[in-house]
This record gives structure tokens, C-alpha cells and sequence, in this order.
């Protein structure tokens, strides 16, 4: 920015000239200076000027962000200006060199054209008549002030200063000072619509003073600044000469090497500021210290835990959705709930880069392969694994370590399975999370609650290390068989995802895709060596196995390699093909039969469905009369619900004996006896309601019951049906037996949603809400024994 050292000759201004809109800039008059041009409008506006006597209105935006401005968005006094050169740039812009000639005040903005033109009037600076003592002080003090600015260390050019000197007109010395201030637009617009010379430069007096001010300021700060750094860069030197001094006499020893190592070990780990002071504070402390004490020893411990935990190393997420679904996929059969979830949580991720991490708990039964998804989950994120088993842990210590106070302190296994992981991001396994004990050591659970909590474990406190650790990126995935001996509390804080067990149509998905390959592989076989048929997996599975998950499935499909490993280690064979017919010759007899179909249907037994660890499973209750005094008898190691539930049905039996034509006295006369196979079986639960009250209206009334009818529900006295849970596996339970008409409580209906297509078909769902309904299909009429006779007396 330079100012011409001479007046030009009087140019004369037209009324109408072309509008070029500047940004961030106010130009003044007897200024010159470059601008590059790039708006359309623009170029036409300097086109227009330069056809005809090379003069433009340069007038300010009010908003610099503003592309394309609207007569609104300018200023309304401005400066005209002399194009002097022009040059037009590769890249479609233009750069001109302008002169102020002087200051216009719009009256009208014209917008017909390409471009604006601004019907200006000239405004004319009042010289005073004479120069007054007050303006020469004034003069004098604003030169004053800028030399005062430019030894503060303010950059103005020598040959500006030099002219400023030589200026006797107040007007021009308040725009020559104003226009090499750098002051902002709008406190530069300001200067410019001041008329009075004198006025203007009392203006800029005050802006000096303030620039003044500042520079003080300025300058106190960078001298304190550089005292701090001429004493840091001074105690550097000393420290580096008596280094090499003790290097020069041999005497540098292990302790000092101990300390630097240290220094440098807290510097790389990039610990939050907090974490930091108590490092470098524990690390004061043990430079006074004599090496050889045991609280040096325990400050060394602390602090390397300090300095090896990833504060801030962390692994990038894969955030390929499709990927993370080929690994889950290759990892696990089905289990497409679970598999859901992860995506769901991947694509919010992809969104959003700062999330918390979910905290998921896994509940089923064993050996569905709980822990394993959650390794697969890790592969899929593409984070590290951590697995820590919370089975028997009663010391609230084993969360959150202990303090320091105590011999062989160490840290929570939290703080130890982030520090195994070497990031601050890995999926973080709590398995049995349902086994969790307490007792005089405190509550584990209670400390857990911090953890797994996502507004809480931001800031999550070890007892050993005392300083805030960020747990909130880990990504958090309990485990465990059931939800009822899990803390209230605790089972709040977590997303409960229910895994259950395996079909026999799954399990031999996952013997063939999984299970199988992988035992090969384990004992040096082939699938050329050892193939196993359908036939011989579904036998395996139902007569060798009995469980819900496929932990005992993959011993045996293991048995079954060893056993063909033995045969081609002692060469007897090279070929191997198991079916259902010579599986036997490998594994023996099988262990679980099924249970018997029966052959017709009889009086007091009805067919009910149970839930049990390794699935569903088919129960016959049988209920029988004998002369007595109306006592009940309960057989078969049931449980307290089940008692209850035998003592309901018979109470509604009673309260219907009219419609179902039992004389009232009977109940007086009669003993009854309820036993439900097998007796060396403990069996519990509610939902054989419905099953026990058949049997009773059964023995009672005479009537058989439907035997290709299964049922499971829960009964009130009123005789309503409630509904139950695990419908998955007792419906299994019945199309195994073969039993294709099943009756269910109505409001389970919803639950069907959760089992294959391939079950339900051809399955016959009779939903019922009250016991009538369920007497109505289960009991068939009564046979008649004249027709017996008749049959008897023919053969």
C-alpha cells in the first residue's frame, strides 16, 4: 500500500460512474494500490471504466462473506478511483492498480446493467481558514503517537513515515495514518465518512492510542515470554555441560539415565494434562528418594503403569459395513439379531466419528457361542480382544485395583486388560456377569455399575492409579447364562440381546460349515481322507448330544476324528465314510433316546412342552384316581411353582365340575396322583398349567386325550391362560415328536415371528385364552364299552 508523494492535477468526476465492490478493504483517497478482480460483475464495471475516462467508485462490503452484493450490502460513501494499469490473469481474473482520487457519496445505486452505477456527489474536505494551535497539537501529538507505534514494534515503511512527517493538511495526514494502521473494515469506514479534517484526525488519534495500548501490552508478553525461555534454554546448557562433565569423569550413573528414561517415557505416552502433573510429580518424588527404599520401588511400579497405558493410541474402526458382514458371517451361523446390532452400531459410527461405545450383554444358554461373537465382533471392528471372566469374583478390588497403601497394589483388571490391549478402543469381554458374588470385600457389581455405565466411565477412577481413565471408546460386551441373578441395577445400564439355543436344523448348519472343517484341520485330516454324510451329523446330534448350544457336538464330531486318525496312523485304511448306519462302530451306543411316541390316545396323560438349558423337550403328565378322601399327591421331583400350578388346575377343575359332568361328590371320594416323568429329573416352571389341568379333566371325566395335541401355558383359578417364554424350543420339541398341532396361549402369538418358516410349516398353532378352550381340542369324547364288548365277544 503506497501513497503518491505528490497531488495529481484536478481530474474532473462525473455524476455517474461504474460500482467496483471491494471486500475487507476501505480505500482512501491519494492511495495506491493493487486488486485482483474474479466477479463477473466486476470485470464489466473496470471494462466499463476504461472505455471511457478510466474512473470507478470503490465502495466497501458490509459483509466480506458475501458473493454476489446487493446495493444493500455496500457502504454509501466510498472513494473514486483512477485505474492506472491493467492486467489480465490465466485464470480469468483481472489485477488493477487504482488510485483514490477522492471521497463520493452515493445517491442512487442504478441496477439496469451488467454492473452497478452509482449516481455520486463529490464531497469536499473543509480546509481550515487558518491553522489553528489546537489542530497543530493535534498534528503534532498523532505524529508523535505512530512514532511511538513504530518503535513498539508496528510496520510502517520509512518512506510512508517520511511523508507523514512533511504533511501540514490534517485531512490527508488522518487518511494517510488511517490507511497504514491495518485497521478493520468497519473502523476504517468510519474514518472515511468523516467530513471535518480535524474531527478525522482526532478519530485516528484515538485508534493510535489504543494500537498503543495493545502494543504495550504485546510487548510485556513477549518479553516474559522470552525471560522464560532464556531461563529454560540457560538451565538446558548448564544441564548438558555437567552432563558431559560426569561423561567426561565417568561419573553419570544408572540413576540419573533411570530418570531421563522416565522423562522421556511420560512425554511420548501424551497423558491428558492431569494425568501428567501427578506423573511428573510421582517422578520429583523419586529423584529425592534413595534408589534403594521400598517406596521408590512402589513409586517405580506406578509409574511405569502410568507411562505404559494407551491414553491415546487407539485402532481405526473398520467402517466397511459390507466387510464386517463377511466376517461375522464366516464366524457364525444364524444369529442374525446379534449380527444386526454390530451393523446398526458400525453405521452409526460411520455418521457420527465421536460415539460412545455400546455396552451389549449376551444371554443363553452355554455353548451357543457367546464369547466367540464376541471375538468376531473385535474382528470385525478390526479392534483389539480383551476377555475377562467375572465367574466367582467377590472383591470389589479385582475392579478397581487397590490403593497404593498396600503391598502388591496393582490395578483393577479393567486397567489391566486396556493395558494388555495396548489401545484405548478394544472390545472388552465380561463374561458370567450373571455369577458375580459379593461378600465381606465388598460388591463387584456395585463397582461395575461405574463401567458400564456410558455417562460415568468418561472418567472412570482406579483406586491404584488415583487419575481419570477415558473407558468411554471401549466398546463393552457382557455374558451370561440368565438374567435374574444379575443386579437390577447393573442389568439397567446394559442392552440385553437373548441368544437361544440351536435347532437341530442350525446345529447341522454349523457341524457342516464350522465345526466339522475346523476338527479336520485340528487332527491332520482331509475331507478326502474322512467324509461325514447328513445322515450321520442329525444322528449325532440328537442320540449323542443333548444341549442347546454345541459344545458336546463338537467333541464328538472331535472323538469321531481321533478315532479315524488311529486308523490311518496304524495304516489300516485311507478312505474313511461315516453314515447313520456305521456311526455306532465309532462312537458306541447312543446316549439320549427320544421319547416315545404314544401309540393311542389314553385317559389322565396329556402331552406338554417344556423349556430346559439344552432346549426344548416333550413331558407326558399323567394323572390317575383311587378311592381316597380327596387328597392330592405330586410325583416327579417338582418344583415349588410346579406344586402351585398342580394345586391351581385341580382348583379349577373343581369350580368347573358341572360343565364338564363330574358329580360334585366325587372330589370327597377320590384320591388324585399327578406324576410327571422322569422322576430322577428335577423339573420347575409355570408353563405345564394347562397340561396338568387335562390330565386332571381327563382322569376325572373319563375323556382321552388328543394324543397328537401338545400344549404349554400357565393357569389361574379363573381359568385363564397366561402366557409363557422359550416358544422357540418347545415347538422344536414338538415337531421332533412329530406332533403338528400345538396349543398356545394367544397372547404368545407374537412370538411365532422368532421361529424359522421351515418349523412352522406344516404346523397347526391353536391359540386359547381361556381353559375351556384348551378342554374343548385336547379331550375327545368318551369310548363307549358296549362297543368294546361287541368287539370282544366277535374276535
Amino acid at each position: 500500500m503506497v501513497e503518491i508523494l505528490k497531488e495529481e492535477k484536478e481530474i474532473e468526476i462525473p455524476d455517474t460512474l461504474p460500482v467496483l465492490p471491494v471486500r475487507d478493504i476501505v480505500i482512501f483517497p491519494y492511495m495506491i494500490i493493487p486488486l485482483f478482480v474474479g466477479r463477473e460483475m466486476s470485470i464489466k464495471a473496470i471494462d466499463s471504466a476504461l472505455s471511457t475516462n478510466r474512473l470507478i467508485l470503490l465502495l466497501t462490503q458490509k459483509d466480506l462473506n458475501i458473493e454476489n452484493p446487493t446495493p444493500e450490502d455496500l457502504y454509501r460513501v466510498g472513494t473514486v478511483g483512477l485505474v492506472m494499469r491493467m492486467l489480465k490473469l490465466p485464470d480469468g481474473r483481472v489485477k488493477i492498480l487504482v488510485q483514490g482520487i477522492a471521497k463520493a457519496k452515493v445517491q442512487e445505486i442504478k441496477t439496469d446493467k451488467d454492473y452497478f452505477e452509482a449516481v455520486i456527489e463529490k464531497i469536499e474536505d473543509h480546509k481550515p481558514v487558518e491553522m489553528t494551535i489546537e489542530t497543530e497539537a493535534l498534528m503534532r501529538n498523532v505524529k508523535e503517537q505512530l512514532d511511538k507505534a513504530v518503535s513498539l514494534g508496528k510496520t510502517i515503511l520509512p518512506d510512508i513515515m517520511v511523508v507523514i512527517e512533511n504533511l501540514e493538511d490534517p485531512g490527508r495526514l488522518a487518511d494517510l495514518v488511517a490507511s497504514n494502521l491495518g485497521l478493520k473494515a468497519e473502523q476504517a469506514q468510519e474514518i472515511l465518512e468523516i467530513i471535518d479534517p480535524v474531527q478525522r484526525l482526532r478519530r485516528v488519534s484515538e485508534i493510535l492510542n489504543r494500537e498503543i495500548e495493545l502494543l504495550l501490552v504485546q510487548q510485556k508478553i513477549q518479553s516474559e515470554a522470552k525471560g522464560e525461555i532464556d531461563k529454560t534454554q540457560r538451565e538446558y546448557f548448564l544441564r548438558e555441560q555437567l552432563k558431559a562433565i560426569q561423561r567426561e569423569l565417568g561419573e553419570i550413573d544408572e540413576r540419573t539415565e533411570e530418570i531421563n528414561e522416565y522423562k522421556k517415557k511420560i512425554q511420548e505416552a501424551k497423558m491428558p494434562e492431569k494425568v501428567q502433573k501427578e506423573a511428573e510429580k510421582q517422578l520429583r518424588r523419586l529423584e529425592k528418594m534413595h534408589p534403594d527404599s521400598a517406596e521408590a520401588g512402589t513409586i517405580r511400579t506406578y509409574l511405569d503403569w502410568l507411562v505404559e497405558l494407551p491414553w491415546s493410541k487407539s485402532t481405526k474402526d473398520n467402517l466397511n459395513i459390507k466387510k464386517a458382514q463377511k466376517v461375522l458371517d464366516e464366524d457364525h451361523y444364524d444369529l442374525e439379531k446379534v449380527k444386526e446390532r454390530i451393523l446398526e452400531y458400525l453405521s452409526v459410527r460411520k455418521l457420527k466419528k465421536k460415539m460412545k461405545g455400546p455396552i451389549l450383554c449376551f444371554i443363553g444358554p452355554p455353548g451357543v457361542g457367546k464369547t466367540s461373537l464376541g471375538r468376531s465382533i473385535a474382528r470385525s471392528l478390526g479392534r483389539e480382544f480383551v476377555r475377562m471372566s467375572l465367574g466367582g469374583v467377590r472383591d470389589e478390588a479385582e475392579i478397581r485395583g487397590h490403593r497404593r497403601t498396600y503391598v502388591g497394589a496393582l490395578p483393577g483388571r479393567i486397567i489391566q486388560g486396556i493395558k494388555q490391549a495396548g489401545t484405548n478402543n478394544p472390545v472388552f469381554m465380561l463374561d458370567e456377569i450373571d455369577k458375580i458374588g459379593m461378600d465381606f470385600r465388598g460388591d463387584p457389581s456395585s463397582a461395575l455399575l461405574e463401567v458400564l455405565d456410558p455417562e460415568q466411565n468418561s472418567a472412570f477412577v482406579d483406586h491404584y492409579l488415583a487419575v481419570p481413565f477415558d473407558l468411554s471408546n471401549v466398546m463393552f460386551i457382557t455374558t451370561g447364562n440368565m438374567v435374574d441373578t444379575i443386579p437390577g441395577p447393573l442389568r439397567d445400564r446394559m442392552e440385553i440381546i437373548y441368544l437361544s439355543g440351536y435347532t437341530e436344523e442350525e446345529k447341522l448348519g454349523i457341524a457342516k460349515n464350522y465345526l466339522l472343517p475346523k476338527q479336520l484341520e485340528e487332527h491332520g485330516l482331509t475331507e478326502k481322507i474322512l467324509k461325514v454324510a447328513d445322515s450321520a451329523l442329525k444322528i449325532l446330534i440328537s442320540q449323542y448330544t443333548r444341549e442347546a448350544g454345541v459344545r458336546n457336538l463338537e467333541r464328538e464330531i472331535a472323538n469321531l476324528c481321533r478315532k479315524v486318525a488311529k486308523q490311518i496312523a496304524s495304516g489300516k485304511k485311507k478312505r474313511f465314510v461315516i453314515t447313520s448306519k456305521n456311526i455306532n462302530k465309532y462312537l458306541g451306543a447312543p446316549r439320549y433316546l427320544p421319547e416315545e411316541e404314544m401309540k393311542e390316545d389314553e385317559i389322565g396323560v396329556a402331552t406338554g412342552l417344556a423349556w430346559t438349558e439344552t432346549g426344548g423337550e416333550i413331558i407326558y403328565v399323567e394323572a390317575t384316581t383311587m378311592k381316597g378322601r380327596g387328597n392330592l399327591t405330586l410325583t416327579g421331583q417338582l418344583g415349588d411353582v410346579m406344586k402351585e400350578s398342580a394345586q391351581a388346575a385341580l382348583s379349577y377343575v373343581r369350580s368347573k365340575a358341572k360343565d364338564l359332568g363330574i358329580r360334585e361328590d366325587t372330589f370327597g371320594k377320590v384320591d388324585i396322583h399327578i406324576h410327571v416323568p422322569a422322576g430322577a429329573i428335577p423339573k420347575d416352571g409355570p408353563s405345564a398349567g394347562i397340561t396338568m389341568a387335562t390330565a386332571i379333566a381327563s382322569a376325572l371325566t373319563g375323556r382321552p386325550v388328543d394324543k397328537k395335541v401338545a400344549m404349554t401355558g400357565e393357569v389361574t383359578l379363573r381359568g385363564r391362560v397366561l402366557p409363557i417364554g422359550g416358544l422357540k424350543e418347545k415347538v422344536l420339541a414338538a415337531k421332533r415328536m412329530g406332533i403338528n398341532r400345538v396349543i398356545i396361549p394367544k397372547r404368545n402369538e407374537k412370538d411365532l415371528e422368532d421361529i424359522p418358516k421351515y418349523v412352522k410349516k406344516d404346523m397347526e398353532f391353536l391359540f386359547v385364552e381361556k381353559m375351556d378352550d384348551v378342554l374343548k381340542i385336547a379331550l375327545k369324547p368318551v369310548k363307549k364299552k358296549r362297543k368294546r364288548a361287541s368287539k370282544r365277544g366277535k374276535k
